[in-house]
Protein backbone atom coordinates (compact mmCIF):
# COMPACT_ATOMS: atom_id res chain seq x y z
CA UNK A 1 0.00 0.00 0.00
CA UNK A 2 0.74 3.63 -0.38
CA UNK A 3 0.23 6.80 1.50
CA UNK A 4 0.13 9.97 0.03
CA UNK A 5 0.81 12.34 2.42
CA UNK A 6 2.25 15.77 3.55
CA UNK A 7 3.91 16.59 6.06
CA UNK A 8 2.20 17.46 9.73
CA UNK A 9 -0.83 17.91 7.67
CA UNK A 10 -4.54 15.36 8.41
CA UNK A 11 -2.70 12.81 6.36
CA UNK A 12 -0.73 12.27 9.65
CA UNK A 13 -3.91 10.59 11.49
CA UNK A 14 -3.94 8.09 8.71
CA UNK A 15 -0.31 7.64 9.11
CA UNK A 16 -0.09 6.93 12.78
CA UNK A 17 -3.57 4.67 12.57
CA UNK A 18 -0.85 2.21 10.14
CA UNK A 19 1.57 2.21 12.47
CA UNK A 20 -0.23 1.29 15.24
CA UNK A 21 -1.82 -1.33 13.44
CA UNK A 22 1.57 -2.80 12.08
CA UNK A 23 0.50 -2.18 8.52
CA UNK A 24 3.60 -1.72 6.07
CA UNK A 25 2.72 1.06 3.74
CA UNK A 26 5.01 3.19 0.98
CA UNK A 27 4.92 7.05 1.83
CA UNK A 28 5.10 8.96 -1.33
CA UNK A 29 4.69 13.09 -0.24
CA UNK A 30 3.25 15.32 -1.42
CA UNK A 31 3.45 18.86 -2.06
CA UNK A 32 0.07 20.03 -2.00
CA UNK A 33 0.51 23.71 -2.54
CA UNK A 34 2.00 22.96 -5.73
CA UNK A 35 0.38 19.90 -6.22
CA UNK A 36 3.30 18.20 -6.85
CA UNK A 37 4.96 14.71 -6.16
CA UNK A 38 9.13 14.49 -5.26
CA UNK A 39 9.48 13.27 -8.78
CA UNK A 40 7.57 16.44 -10.43
CA UNK A 41 4.28 13.99 -11.47
CA UNK A 42 1.18 15.80 -10.98
CA UNK A 43 -0.63 14.88 -7.45
CA UNK A 44 -3.98 15.67 -9.74
CA UNK A 45 -4.05 12.51 -11.59
CA UNK A 46 -4.06 10.86 -7.98
CA UNK A 47 -6.91 13.03 -6.32
CA UNK A 48 -8.42 15.72 -8.52
CA UNK A 49 -9.47 17.25 -5.38
CA UNK A 50 -5.69 17.89 -4.70
CA UNK A 51 -5.39 17.09 -1.45
CA UNK A 52 -4.11 14.29 0.93
CA UNK A 53 -4.56 11.82 2.35
CA UNK A 54 -4.97 9.35 -0.22
CA UNK A 55 -4.31 5.42 0.61
CA UNK A 56 -3.79 3.56 -2.09
CA UNK A 57 -4.17 -0.27 -2.09
CA UNK A 58 -2.14 -3.30 -3.77
CA UNK A 59 -4.52 -4.12 -6.44
CA UNK A 60 -4.97 0.00 -7.52
CA UNK A 61 -7.32 0.95 -6.03
CA UNK A 62 -7.42 4.26 -4.07
CA UNK A 63 -9.22 5.51 -0.77
CA UNK A 64 -9.79 9.33 -0.05
CA UNK A 65 -10.55 10.89 3.21
CA UNK A 66 -9.44 10.32 6.41
CA UNK A 67 -11.99 9.16 8.18
CA UNK A 68 -12.88 6.61 5.92
CA UNK A 69 -9.23 5.78 5.43
CA UNK A 70 -8.28 5.47 9.30
CA UNK A 71 -11.63 3.20 10.37
CA UNK A 72 -10.60 0.91 6.36
CA UNK A 73 -7.36 0.74 8.35
CA UNK A 74 -8.73 -0.42 11.56
CA UNK A 75 -11.13 -3.43 10.34
CA UNK A 76 -7.78 -4.48 8.63
CA UNK A 77 -6.49 -5.38 11.87
CA UNK A 78 -9.37 -5.79 14.49
CA UNK A 79 -7.15 -7.14 17.02
CA UNK A 80 -5.54 -4.01 17.57
CA UNK A 81 -8.29 -2.60 18.67
CA UNK A 82 -8.08 0.66 16.92
CA UNK A 83 -12.03 0.90 16.43
CA UNK A 84 -14.61 -0.83 17.77
CA UNK A 85 -16.54 -3.91 15.55
CA UNK A 86 -18.63 -2.34 13.20
CA UNK A 87 -22.37 -2.43 13.72
CA UNK A 88 -22.01 -1.88 17.45
CA UNK A 89 -22.84 0.94 19.50
CA UNK A 90 -19.27 1.56 20.41
CA UNK A 91 -18.48 1.91 16.64
CA UNK A 92 -21.17 4.60 16.17
CA UNK A 93 -19.38 6.20 18.64
CA UNK A 94 -16.58 6.09 16.99
CA UNK A 95 -17.75 7.79 14.45
CA UNK A 96 -19.64 10.23 16.03
CA UNK A 97 -16.39 11.40 17.04
CA UNK A 98 -14.46 11.50 13.87
CA UNK A 99 -17.48 13.40 12.45
CA UNK A 100 -17.35 15.85 15.05
CA UNK A 101 -13.51 16.34 14.67
CA UNK A 102 -13.38 16.42 11.09
CA UNK A 103 -16.33 18.80 10.77
CA UNK A 104 -15.88 20.63 13.97
CA UNK A 105 -12.54 21.29 14.51
CA UNK A 106 -10.09 20.55 11.32
CA UNK A 107 -12.43 22.40 9.01
CA UNK A 108 -12.81 25.02 11.27
CA UNK A 109 -8.85 25.77 11.10
CA UNK A 110 -8.99 26.25 7.44
CA UNK A 111 -10.41 29.75 7.63
CA UNK A 112 -7.71 30.95 9.64
CA UNK A 113 -5.13 30.30 7.33
CA UNK A 114 -7.29 31.47 4.72
CA UNK A 115 -6.03 35.35 3.03
CA UNK A 116 -9.19 36.35 2.21
CA UNK A 117 -11.14 36.00 5.54
CA UNK A 118 -11.00 39.13 6.94
CA UNK A 119 -9.74 39.80 10.61
CA UNK A 120 -12.75 40.04 12.29
CA UNK A 121 -14.30 36.86 10.50
CA UNK A 122 -10.88 35.03 11.72
CA UNK A 123 -11.62 36.45 15.94
CA UNK A 124 -14.72 34.78 15.30
CA UNK A 125 -13.60 31.78 13.95
CA UNK A 126 -10.80 31.19 16.46
CA UNK A 127 -13.38 31.79 18.81
CA UNK A 128 -15.57 29.29 17.61
CA UNK A 129 -12.51 26.87 17.61
CA UNK A 130 -11.08 27.68 21.04
CA UNK A 131 -14.95 26.92 22.38
CA UNK A 132 -14.86 23.54 20.44
CA UNK A 133 -11.52 22.65 22.01
CA UNK A 134 -13.36 23.52 25.48
CA UNK A 135 -16.43 21.03 24.81
CA UNK A 136 -13.88 18.45 24.18
CA UNK A 137 -11.98 18.93 27.54
CA UNK A 138 -15.24 18.57 28.99
CA UNK A 139 -15.63 15.73 27.00
CA UNK A 140 -12.58 13.82 27.95
CA UNK A 141 -12.31 14.41 31.57
CA UNK A 142 -10.04 11.91 33.03
CA UNK A 143 -10.51 9.76 30.74
CA UNK A 144 -6.67 8.46 29.18
CA UNK A 145 -8.30 8.41 25.42
CA UNK A 146 -11.60 9.56 23.70
CA UNK A 147 -13.57 6.72 23.48
CA UNK A 148 -12.12 5.24 27.25
CA UNK A 149 -8.69 3.72 27.93
CA UNK A 150 -8.53 2.22 24.74
CA UNK A 151 -6.45 4.72 21.94
CA UNK A 152 -8.64 4.60 19.02
CA UNK A 153 -8.09 6.07 15.45
CA UNK A 154 -10.33 9.37 16.59
CA UNK A 155 -7.25 9.89 18.90
CA UNK A 156 -5.08 9.46 16.16
CA UNK A 157 -7.51 12.30 14.38
CA UNK A 158 -7.84 14.94 17.95
CA UNK A 159 -4.04 14.52 18.11
CA UNK A 160 -3.19 15.59 14.82
CA UNK A 161 -5.61 18.67 15.31
CA UNK A 162 -4.19 19.63 18.52
CA UNK A 163 -0.88 20.27 16.33
CA UNK A 164 -1.95 23.01 14.73
CA UNK A 165 -2.87 24.95 17.59
CA UNK A 166 0.35 26.90 17.47
CA UNK A 167 -0.23 28.00 14.08
CA UNK A 168 -3.35 29.96 15.09
CA UNK A 169 -1.85 31.27 18.44
CA UNK A 170 -4.07 29.20 20.28
CA UNK A 171 -2.53 27.96 23.64
CA UNK A 172 -3.06 24.50 24.63
CA UNK A 173 -2.26 25.28 28.57
CA UNK A 174 -5.69 26.52 28.53
CA UNK A 175 -6.71 23.12 28.62
CA UNK A 176 -4.77 21.04 30.86
CA UNK A 177 -6.38 17.75 30.33
CA UNK A 178 -6.32 18.20 26.15
CA UNK A 179 -2.63 19.08 27.39
CA UNK A 180 -2.09 15.85 28.94
CA UNK A 181 -3.91 14.01 26.57
CA UNK A 182 -1.79 15.63 23.54
CA UNK A 183 1.41 14.48 25.61
CA UNK A 184 0.58 10.92 26.51
CA UNK A 185 -0.53 10.28 22.59
CA UNK A 186 3.01 11.99 21.21
CA UNK A 187 4.62 9.44 23.73
CA UNK A 188 3.43 6.25 21.95
CA UNK A 189 6.58 4.34 19.99
CA UNK A 190 4.15 4.42 16.81
CA UNK A 191 3.52 7.93 17.03
CA UNK A 192 7.09 9.17 17.73
CA UNK A 193 7.82 6.90 14.04
CA UNK A 194 5.00 8.57 11.88
CA UNK A 195 6.34 11.74 13.19
CA UNK A 196 10.00 10.94 12.87
CA UNK A 197 9.44 10.14 9.48
CA UNK A 198 7.63 12.98 8.76
CA UNK A 199 10.30 15.32 9.90
CA UNK A 200 8.43 16.48 12.70
CA UNK A 201 10.90 15.51 15.10
CA UNK A 202 14.05 13.91 15.39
Amino acid sequence: MKLYYSPGVCSLSPHICLREAGIPVDLVKVDIKAHKLEDGSDYLNINPNGYVPVLELDNGERLTEGPAIVQYVADLKPAARLAPPPGTLERAKLQSWLTFIGTEIHKGFSPMFNPAANDEFKAWQKQRLSDRFTWVEEQLGSKQYLMGEQFTVADAYLFTTLGWLGFVNLDLAKWPALKAYRERIAARPRVQEAMRAEGLIK
